[in-house]
Protein backbone atom coordinates (compact mmCIF):
# COMPACT_ATOMS: atom_id res chain seq x y z
CA UNK A 1 0.00 0.00 0.00
CA UNK A 2 1.18 3.63 -1.00
CA UNK A 3 1.99 6.15 1.88
CA UNK A 4 -1.17 8.24 3.02
CA UNK A 5 -1.38 11.57 2.57
CA UNK A 6 -3.47 13.89 4.27
CA UNK A 7 -6.39 14.75 2.61
CA UNK A 8 -5.77 13.16 -0.76
CA UNK A 9 -8.36 10.30 -1.68
CA UNK A 10 -6.70 7.20 -2.05
CA UNK A 11 -8.30 4.34 -3.84
CA UNK A 12 -8.26 0.88 -2.39
CA UNK A 13 -11.13 -0.76 -4.58
CA UNK A 14 -13.25 0.55 -7.22
CA UNK A 15 -16.09 0.75 -4.84
CA UNK A 16 -13.68 2.36 -1.92
CA UNK A 17 -11.86 5.74 -1.38
CA UNK A 18 -10.71 6.78 2.09
CA UNK A 19 -9.40 10.39 3.08
CA UNK A 20 -6.92 10.59 6.26
CA UNK A 21 -7.78 13.49 8.45
CA UNK A 22 -4.97 15.35 10.13
CA UNK A 23 -5.05 14.07 13.59
CA UNK A 24 -2.64 11.98 14.52
CA UNK A 25 -1.96 10.66 18.07
CA UNK A 26 -0.94 8.67 20.46
CA UNK A 27 -4.46 7.00 20.16
CA UNK A 28 -5.71 7.46 16.58
CA UNK A 29 -1.99 6.64 14.84
CA UNK A 30 -1.92 8.47 11.64
CA UNK A 31 -5.33 9.80 12.17
CA UNK A 32 -8.73 8.88 11.41
CA UNK A 33 -9.92 7.40 8.09
CA UNK A 34 -12.65 8.76 6.71
CA UNK A 35 -13.78 6.16 3.38
CA UNK A 36 -16.17 7.04 0.65
CA UNK A 37 -18.10 3.99 -0.76
CA UNK A 38 -19.34 4.07 -4.35
CA UNK A 39 -19.60 5.90 -7.64
CA UNK A 40 -21.30 8.86 -8.73
CA UNK A 41 -24.09 8.35 -5.79
CA UNK A 42 -21.71 8.09 -2.58
CA UNK A 43 -21.78 7.06 1.09
CA UNK A 44 -19.31 9.07 3.42
CA UNK A 45 -18.22 7.05 6.61
CA UNK A 46 -17.13 8.62 9.29
CA UNK A 47 -16.53 11.54 8.49
CA UNK A 48 -13.78 12.42 11.20
CA UNK A 49 -12.80 15.03 13.45
CA UNK A 50 -13.90 19.07 13.76
CA UNK A 51 -11.86 20.40 10.96
CA UNK A 52 -12.77 22.00 7.74
CA UNK A 53 -9.52 21.56 6.25
CA UNK A 54 -10.78 17.93 6.43
CA UNK A 55 -14.07 18.25 5.24
CA UNK A 56 -12.72 20.01 2.23
CA UNK A 57 -10.65 17.12 1.37
CA UNK A 58 -13.83 15.25 1.55
CA UNK A 59 -16.34 17.52 -0.49
CA UNK A 60 -12.80 17.78 -2.84
CA UNK A 61 -12.19 13.61 -2.92
CA UNK A 62 -16.43 13.65 -4.13
CA UNK A 63 -16.47 16.80 -6.22
CA UNK A 64 -19.15 15.97 -9.69
CA UNK A 65 -20.62 13.20 -7.15
CA UNK A 66 -23.45 13.43 -5.51
CA UNK A 67 -23.39 12.35 -1.35
CA UNK A 68 -26.19 10.74 -0.46
CA UNK A 69 -25.61 9.35 2.97
CA UNK A 70 -22.71 10.25 5.66
CA UNK A 71 -22.69 7.44 8.21
CA UNK A 72 -20.78 7.11 11.70
CA UNK A 73 -19.77 3.75 13.61
CA UNK A 74 -19.64 5.41 16.83
CA UNK A 75 -19.44 9.23 18.23
CA UNK A 76 -16.30 9.89 19.56
CA UNK A 77 -14.79 13.10 18.79
CA UNK A 78 -12.30 11.70 15.89
CA UNK A 79 -15.38 10.41 13.87
CA UNK A 80 -18.54 12.45 14.01
CA UNK A 81 -18.61 15.97 14.24
CA UNK A 82 -17.89 16.80 10.94
CA UNK A 83 -21.01 14.50 9.38
CA UNK A 84 -22.63 18.41 10.43
CA UNK A 85 -20.55 20.92 8.12
CA UNK A 86 -20.53 17.69 5.29
CA UNK A 87 -24.41 17.53 5.57
CA UNK A 88 -24.98 21.26 5.43
CA UNK A 89 -22.44 21.22 2.00
CA UNK A 90 -24.02 18.71 0.27
CA UNK A 91 -27.83 17.75 2.23
CA UNK A 92 -27.08 14.00 2.88
CA UNK A 93 -28.59 12.38 5.51
CA UNK A 94 -26.33 11.81 8.68
CA UNK A 95 -27.83 8.10 9.42
CA UNK A 96 -25.45 4.98 11.34
CA UNK A 97 -25.02 4.85 14.99
CA UNK A 98 -27.25 6.18 17.38
CA UNK A 99 -26.63 9.44 19.97
CA UNK A 100 -24.72 8.65 22.82
CA UNK A 101 -23.73 11.50 25.13
CA UNK A 102 -21.62 10.41 28.60
CA UNK A 103 -18.95 11.64 30.83
CA UNK A 104 -16.53 9.30 29.72
CA UNK A 105 -13.36 9.64 32.37
CA UNK A 106 -10.63 7.71 30.41
CA UNK A 107 -7.49 9.02 29.00
CA UNK A 108 -8.31 10.06 25.74
CA UNK A 109 -9.33 13.44 25.33
CA UNK A 110 -9.95 12.58 21.61
CA UNK A 111 -11.86 9.88 22.13
CA UNK A 112 -14.78 11.81 24.34
CA UNK A 113 -18.31 11.89 23.03
CA UNK A 114 -19.42 13.69 20.52
CA UNK A 115 -22.65 15.48 22.25
CA UNK A 116 -23.97 16.98 19.51
CA UNK A 117 -24.10 14.34 17.03
CA UNK A 118 -28.16 14.20 15.53
CA UNK A 119 -28.64 11.34 12.97
CA UNK A 120 -31.53 11.74 10.44
CA UNK A 121 -31.97 8.29 10.37
CA UNK A 122 -30.40 5.07 13.17
CA UNK A 123 -29.73 1.68 12.00
CA UNK A 124 -30.38 -1.19 13.95
CA UNK A 125 -28.31 -4.22 13.10
CA UNK A 126 -28.94 -5.76 9.65
CA UNK A 127 -30.31 -2.22 8.06
CA UNK A 128 -29.53 -1.43 5.17
CA UNK A 129 -28.58 1.83 2.72
CA UNK A 130 -28.05 1.64 -1.25
CA UNK A 131 -26.78 3.37 -4.16
CA UNK A 132 -25.66 2.66 -7.51
CA UNK A 133 -24.11 -0.71 -7.63
CA UNK A 134 -23.51 -0.61 -3.91
CA UNK A 135 -25.24 -1.62 -0.60
CA UNK A 136 -24.08 -1.04 3.06
CA UNK A 137 -25.34 -3.20 5.84
CA UNK A 138 -25.13 -2.00 9.79
CA UNK A 139 -23.99 -4.85 11.80
CA UNK A 140 -23.59 -3.79 15.64
CA UNK A 141 -20.60 -4.18 17.18
CA UNK A 142 -20.79 -2.76 21.19
CA UNK A 143 -18.16 -2.46 23.09
CA UNK A 144 -15.46 -0.16 22.40
CA UNK A 145 -18.39 1.80 22.99
CA UNK A 146 -22.02 0.85 23.38
CA UNK A 147 -23.60 2.88 20.19
CA UNK A 148 -21.05 1.20 17.37
CA UNK A 149 -22.00 -0.17 14.53
CA UNK A 150 -20.05 -1.93 11.53
CA UNK A 151 -21.11 -1.55 7.48
CA UNK A 152 -20.53 -4.27 5.64
CA UNK A 153 -20.04 -3.67 1.70
CA UNK A 154 -21.18 -7.52 -0.13
CA UNK A 155 -19.91 -6.23 -3.58
CA UNK A 156 -16.02 -5.82 -2.19
CA UNK A 157 -16.29 -8.26 0.66
CA UNK A 158 -15.74 -5.67 2.93
CA UNK A 159 -16.35 -4.49 6.52
CA UNK A 160 -15.77 -0.63 7.82
CA UNK A 161 -14.72 -2.06 11.24
CA UNK A 162 -14.29 1.62 12.51
CA UNK A 163 -12.68 1.38 16.22
CA UNK A 164 -13.96 -1.96 16.68
CA UNK A 165 -10.96 -3.40 15.14
CA UNK A 166 -8.31 -1.35 14.13
CA UNK A 167 -5.05 -1.91 11.59
CA UNK A 168 -2.36 -0.92 14.01
CA UNK A 169 -3.03 -1.16 17.66
CA UNK A 170 -5.80 -3.07 20.00
CA UNK A 171 -8.95 -1.74 20.51
CA UNK A 172 -8.76 0.54 24.12
CA UNK A 173 -12.68 -0.34 26.01
CA UNK A 174 -12.67 2.08 28.68
CA UNK A 175 -15.84 1.95 31.44
CA UNK A 176 -18.24 3.00 32.26
CA UNK A 177 -19.50 2.78 28.51
CA UNK A 178 -16.89 0.31 27.12
CA UNK A 179 -17.97 -2.89 28.02
CA UNK A 180 -15.43 -5.82 27.47
CA UNK A 181 -17.91 -8.46 27.99
CA UNK A 182 -19.92 -6.90 24.77
CA UNK A 183 -16.63 -6.30 23.07
CA UNK A 184 -15.66 -9.93 22.98
CA UNK A 185 -18.79 -10.90 22.10
CA UNK A 186 -18.78 -8.77 19.18
CA UNK A 187 -15.25 -10.20 17.83
CA UNK A 188 -16.79 -13.67 17.97
CA UNK A 189 -19.58 -12.53 15.69
CA UNK A 190 -17.15 -11.61 13.33
CA UNK A 191 -15.87 -14.68 13.33
CA UNK A 192 -19.28 -16.33 11.90
CA UNK A 193 -18.95 -14.09 9.21
CA UNK A 194 -16.96 -14.21 5.26
CA UNK A 195 -15.59 -10.92 4.97
CA UNK A 196 -12.60 -10.76 2.62
CA UNK A 197 -11.19 -7.68 4.16
CA UNK A 198 -11.41 -5.03 6.71
CA UNK A 199 -11.33 -1.02 6.10
CA UNK A 200 -10.72 0.11 9.50
CA UNK A 201 -10.80 3.96 11.25
CA UNK A 202 -7.11 3.43 11.73
CA UNK A 203 -4.54 1.55 10.02
CA UNK A 204 -4.18 -0.45 7.13
CA UNK A 205 -7.10 -2.93 5.54
CA UNK A 206 -6.92 -5.63 7.46
CA UNK A 207 -6.75 -8.81 4.89
CA UNK A 208 -6.79 -11.92 6.94
CA UNK A 209 -9.77 -11.25 8.70
CA UNK A 210 -10.19 -14.38 10.52
CA UNK A 211 -6.65 -14.93 11.45
CA UNK A 212 -6.83 -11.23 12.57
CA UNK A 213 -9.97 -11.44 14.77
CA UNK A 214 -8.73 -14.95 16.88
CA UNK A 215 -5.82 -12.97 17.40
CA UNK A 216 -7.44 -10.26 19.17
CA UNK A 217 -9.32 -12.95 21.06
CA UNK A 218 -6.23 -14.14 22.09
CA UNK A 219 -4.53 -11.01 23.14
CA UNK A 220 -7.46 -10.15 25.60
CA UNK A 221 -7.67 -13.57 27.12
CA UNK A 222 -4.48 -13.71 27.53
CA UNK A 223 -4.80 -10.27 29.59
CA UNK A 224 -7.06 -11.65 31.51
CA UNK A 225 -4.77 -14.66 32.42
CA UNK A 226 -2.46 -12.24 33.34
CA UNK A 227 -4.80 -10.32 35.52
CA UNK A 228 -5.72 -13.03 37.52
CA UNK A 229 -2.28 -14.76 37.91
CA UNK A 230 -1.47 -10.63 39.44
CA UNK A 231 -4.25 -11.12 41.98
CA UNK A 232 -2.79 -14.60 42.65
CA UNK A 233 0.13 -13.17 43.94
CA UNK A 234 -1.34 -10.28 45.70
CA UNK A 235 -1.11 -7.27 43.50
CA UNK A 236 -4.26 -5.60 43.77
CA UNK A 237 -4.30 -2.17 42.58
CA UNK A 238 -4.66 -1.43 38.56
CA UNK A 239 -1.62 0.53 38.03
CA UNK A 240 0.22 -2.15 39.46
CA UNK A 241 -0.91 -4.47 37.53
CA UNK A 242 -0.38 -1.89 34.52
CA UNK A 243 3.17 -1.71 35.17
CA UNK A 244 3.61 -5.92 34.93
CA UNK A 245 1.65 -6.15 32.17
CA UNK A 246 2.72 -3.12 30.19
CA UNK A 247 6.86 -3.45 30.69
CA UNK A 248 8.44 -1.52 27.31
CA UNK A 249 5.18 0.68 26.64
CA UNK A 250 5.24 3.86 26.45
CA UNK A 251 3.85 5.46 30.34
CA UNK A 252 2.39 7.81 28.04
CA UNK A 253 -0.15 5.13 27.32
CA UNK A 254 -0.73 3.20 30.98
CA UNK A 255 -3.29 5.65 31.81
CA UNK A 256 -5.53 4.13 28.56
CA UNK A 257 -4.04 0.19 29.29
CA UNK A 258 -5.70 0.66 33.19
CA UNK A 259 -9.20 1.46 31.53
CA UNK A 260 -9.12 -1.64 29.64
CA UNK A 261 -7.95 -3.68 32.55
CA UNK A 262 -10.40 -2.48 34.44
CA UNK A 263 -12.82 -3.27 31.67
CA UNK A 264 -11.39 -6.68 32.47
CA UNK A 265 -12.12 -6.63 36.13
CA UNK A 266 -15.66 -5.65 35.67
CA UNK A 267 -16.12 -8.28 33.29
CA UNK A 268 -14.30 -10.85 35.69
CA UNK A 269 -16.35 -9.31 38.49
CA UNK A 270 -19.59 -10.12 36.34
CA UNK A 271 -18.65 -13.54 36.08
CA UNK A 272 -17.76 -14.31 39.52
CA UNK A 273 -13.78 -14.65 39.18
CA UNK A 274 -12.65 -11.73 41.12
CA UNK A 275 -14.19 -9.44 43.40
CA UNK A 276 -13.71 -5.57 45.29
CA UNK A 277 -11.64 -4.64 47.97
CA UNK A 278 -11.87 -1.39 48.64
CA UNK A 279 -10.26 0.51 46.36
CA UNK A 280 -8.65 -2.86 45.27
CA UNK A 281 -9.58 -5.82 43.81
CA UNK A 282 -9.06 -9.67 44.98
CA UNK A 283 -9.48 -13.26 43.63
CA UNK A 284 -13.00 -14.33 44.53
CA UNK A 285 -13.34 -17.00 47.05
Amino acid sequence: MSEQQTGRAQVLHPLVRRVLAPNPSAFTFTGTQTYVVGQSEVAVIDPGPADPAHVEAILAATRGETVTHILCTHTHHDHSPSSRPLKAATGAQITGCAPLALSDDGPRADASFDAAYVPDRILGAGENISGPGWRLQAVATPGHTSNHLCFALPEAGALFTGDHVMGWSTTVVSPPDGDMAAYMASLDLLLDREDSVYYPAHGEPVKNPRRYVRGLLGHRKQRESQILRLLGRGEHDIPGMVAQMYVGVDPKLHAAAGRSVLAHLIDLNARGLVAREGEGWRLAA
